[in-house]
């Protein structure tokens, strides 16, 4: 699976663009602030109906326009499929494959998988717990219905439970036992399925992380739950008088975290930036390797100013992985034209470099 050509209109600082892609590697190349990164979030978009960088649908519309539009051509095996996502301020958004709109925008996660590596990553070392948990419910609501519809209704459940406990009175005892039960059904899924898998990626994580850092560290993931302790019915019975005093819900898989680290040690602590951004990388490389294994396609692959902090040697590790067969499409940003043209001139002839000022971009090569 490749996306084959992009129209992008009134998207960010993008007025207008119609890009054809290389089904192999495809660099965009310039200044800080010039388009590289709102490039990559128009291809995001399409896959995960959303922005990678947070903030409403509205706050990606360009200056005095009243819509955005984008549109992708993505070849699929022998078939083409067209996904557009308009959003317009007075109608809101809309998702269309082959021009006919999703009811659901859930029904089109999955359809085209994708992995986003970029700077914002180093939220999931130094960041709260939040962050980790988004990034295993990004990578399983694109291989996993059953843990979308769980974690809907979780998160459904949980609302209303901590919003009963601002207000409780005796006679709101039952109706909190029946949300009890309803967060404890769909949140042993989630549990299950998120420790499937933190369990499934730690080899491919472990392995990628050895290849760039050429075996220099070890590197370790370990998934943390409450429901480690039992189900989450009896943990809610058990704490529910510091709920009551606490006012909300202290217990369950909203809580969950990965701890992450470095030769025994936690990454946040010891890990030089390098280090980090090497972790990350291994991380994301293998939540790639992972949905490929699931949906039996190449995911898009997103690399958003990888070359920061990374040093020379790993970056050739990294450039050298990426560019084999096992990867497919690939989307590259940097801000030195010479540097990265030379860099992936080493490894292959099949890429496109795209330069980009003030949200126009020009093929370079």
């Amino acid at each position: 699976m490749f996306l084959r050509h992009l129209s992008i209109t009134n998207f960010k600082n993008i007025e207008s663009a119609e890009l054809d892609f290389s089904p192999n590697i495809n660099c965009i190349v310039g200044e800080n602030g010039e388009g590289k990164t709102n490039l990559l979030d128009a291809v995001y978009y399409l896959s995960m109906a959303k922005s990678c960088f947070g903030g409403s649908d509205y706050s990606h519309i360009r200056h005095n326009e009243a819509f955005f539009l984008l549109q992708g051509r993505y070849q699929r095996e022998e078939a083409e499929d067209i996904i557009s996502c308009g959003v317009q301020r007075a109608e809101g958004k809309v998702l269309k494959r082959n021009h006919k709109t999703y009811d659901r925008l859930s029904d089109h996660l999955g359809l085209l998988p994708l992995v986003i590596i970029a700077p914002i990553d180093s939220g999931l070392i130094n960041e709260s717990g939040e962050e980790r948990r988004k990034y295993m419910n990004t990578l399983l609501v694109q291989i996993d219905r059953e843990y979308l519809h769980a974690l809907t209704h979780y998160n459904h459940f949980l609302a209303q439970r901590n919003k009963l406990l601002k207000t409780l009175s005796g006679a709101d005892s039952e109706l909190l036992l029946t949300l009890n039960g309803q967060l404890s059904h769909h949140a042993q899924l989630i549990y299950e399925r998120r420790r499937e898998l933190v369990a499934g990626l730690q080899p491919f994580f472990s392995d990628i992380y050895k290849t760039i850092s050429e075996n220099k560290e070890q590197v370790t993931l370990d998934y943390r739950s409450d429901l480690e302790e039992g189900g989450l019915n009896g943990l809610l019975l058990q704490y529910a008088h510091r709920d009551r005093c606490m006012q909300h819900t202290t217990v369950g898989i909203h809580r969950d975290d990965i701890a992450m680290h470095l030769g025994g040690y936690a990454l946040r602590r010891v890990g030089s930036q390098g280090q980090q951004k090497t972790f990350l990388i291994a991380l994301k490389l293998a939540q790639y390797e992972f949905l490929k294994r699931h949906n039996k396609q190449h995911p898009l692959l997103l690399l958003d100013d990888i070359f920061d902090k990374l040093d020379e040697r790993r970056v050739q590790q990294l450039i050298a992985m990426v560019a084999h067969e096992a990867f497919g499409q690939i989307f590259l940003t940097d801000s030195n034209k010479i540097r990265l043209d030379k860099m992936v001139k080493e490894l292959t002839q099949d890429y496109t470099i795209f330069t980009t000022k003030q949200g126009v971009f020009t093929i370079a090569r």
